[in-house]
């Protein structure tokens, strides 16, 4: 595990008559960022992002790094102290601690502050639908960080899938089949596996499952009530797949073992063919085997939506129009609050979303003649240590509720394909197909309290099944242990708020 790191940097408020900028002292505010793996240390003395950050601003803000891997316990751990930071990014928006955490008042109400267009105009810009997602008994206590939303889907080596004799991408689920059939197969020759899947099964699970029909998560039945997905037959026919495809050796026996942060090594080592996982993944993945092993043609794809046998298209969103949130702890005096929100709104606005997500010209990008931002390939290994060294995960405190406002914008494509251009066109297209939770705006009491533990049991049961562990009895047994241990009370608590709501 890194050890946390502390690091300052100064980030300018041009707002109003008045910005941070104007002021004598800096002033400070202190963070929590997940951090994920890299191959370099950051550094934070004599750095270039930093200081000129610095040099803009009139924030002297604190970070401190906690472990993607770990990153849930951080927060538990960070909540639990008299003192947490300021600001806090919180991965799940809906994780019990979260929610709890906010009943408990450890964080400011923003519920009206989000609509105060004059003060906060960025952030006043950001979708009301998505704010009510986040939003815990009706009340908004941080802002979410916006992702593209229907994201999740599937990519695949298609160079590996046409020396295993499939060229055509998939259009339809049988299609699917047999391009994860001849994968495996190819697979078991070349010591890989057709699908690269790891500790991280629900993502896996709910891009087949919903793709075979299932509801996301929850679902309303024929007389309009809630009930689970996995009480859906179209749940268990995507289990089947996947069970179908560990049985034929087309999965890796160890992927419950296998973390996270392995997933791309994975397939950079020609290990895993296929993925369940978001979809802009292949287009970065394409890019780094350009950048490392010099491929100079198109490696992966990326697959749209699938056609069941009724000609159907249902697809998993991934998320529902954020991947988390910022949230204002009370560690903020109420003196300090406008403060600290006119900087969250700077980090909305153009000069606040290049940096955090892009770092600096010159450094980690340049500029072409169309005014595009982009990374030449004479510079790609320079930029890249670049943005390792000097600008790391600070995009993880990126939101971007008002839309892409970077100025200038990343170049659509890069390199020999055009992954990217494809990857925004599948977005624009799948969103009508996405299947939303209809109780994501809900609150249940068993599941604030519960449902880590009950998330783990179904999710838990799905791997086991995939891996031949129990069979269907088996599964429906911890179904039905699930149903005991809180699944059926957070089942009547959710129909209570649908059908409230539906009032």
């Amino acid at each position: 595990m890194k050890k946390l790191v502390s690091l300052f940097l100064a980030l300018a408020l041009a707002l109003g008559m008045m910005s941070f900028a104007a002021a004598e002292e800096p002033f400070e505010i202190s963070i929590l960022l997940p951090e994920f793996p890299a191959d370099i240390d950051f550094v934070m003395e004599d750095n270039p992002v930093l200081n000129k950050i610095q040099e803009l601003s009139g924030v002297k803000l604190n970070i401190q790094w906690g472990p993607n891997s770990t990153y849930g316990d951080i927060l538990n751990t960070t909540l639990a102290d008299k003192n947490p930071p300021m600001l806090i990014a919180a991965t799940d928006a809906r994780a019990p601690i979260i929610v709890n955490s906010a009943r408990a008042g450890a964080f400011w109400d923003l519920t009206e502050l989000v609509k105060d267009a004059a003060n906060y105009p960025n952030l006043a810009a950001g979708n009301e639908a998505v704010y009510n997602n986040i939003a815990v008994d009706g009340h908004i206590f941080g802002i979410y960080r916006s992702r593209a939303f229907p994201r999740g889907g599937i990519y695949y080596r298609c160079d590996i899938a046409k020396e295993a004799g499939i060229e055509k991408t998939p259009e339809t689920l049988e299609e699917l089949t047999a391009l994860a059939e001849a994968l495996a197969a190819y697979g078991k020759e070349h010591d890989a596996y057709a699908l690269n899947m790891c500790s991280y099964t629900a993502g896996t699970v709910s891009v087949i499952t919903v793709a075979f029909g299932a509801p996301n998560v929850w679902g309303v039945d024929e007389n309009g009530d809630i009930y689970p997905a996995h009480k859906s037959p179209a749940y268990l026919e995507g289990l089947n797949w996947l069970r179908h495809l560990y049985e034929i050796g087309g999965i890796d026996p160890n992927f419950v073992q296998i973390s996270t942060s392995d997933w791309d090594t994975i397939e950079r080592n020609n290990k895993g063919y296929m993925r369940f996982d978001c979809l802009d993944n292949a287009h970065r993945q394409q890019e780094w085997f350009e950048n490392n092993a010099g491929v100079t043609e198109q490696m992966f794809q990326t697959v749209g939506g699938l056609k069941k046998a009724d000609g159907s298209i249902t697809v998993w969103p991934q998320n529902a129009g954020f991947n988390g949130e910022i949230l204002v702890t009370k560690s903020v005096s109420e003196a300090d609050l406008p403060k600290v929100m006119k900087f969250l709104d700077w980090c909305n606005g153009p000069e606040g979303q290049t940096i955090i997500n892009a770092g600096l010209e010159g450094l980690t990008y340049d500029v072409n003649e169309e005014g595009f931002r982009y990374v030449p390939a004479e510079k790609s290994e320079e930029y890249t240590k670049n943005s390792q060294m000097y600008h790391n995960n600070i995009n993880q405190m990126g939101m971007g509720v008002p839309g892409n406002l970077e100025n200038p914008k990343q170049a659509s494509d890069r390199g020999y394909t055009k992954l990217r251009s494809r990857y925004d066109a599948l977005n624009a297209e799948l969103a009508q197909y996405a299947v939303m939770n209809p109780c994501y705006p809900f609150v249940s009491e068993t599941y604030t309290a519960f449902g880590s533990d009950l998330d783990t049991r179904i999710n838990d049961a799905a791997a086991q099944y995939i891996a031949g562990m129990i069979d269907e009895a088996g599964l429906k047994a911890a179904w039905e242990e699930w149903a005991a241990m809180g699944g059926d009370a957070m089942t009547a608590e959710y129909n209570e708020a649908y059908h409230a709501a539906q009032k």
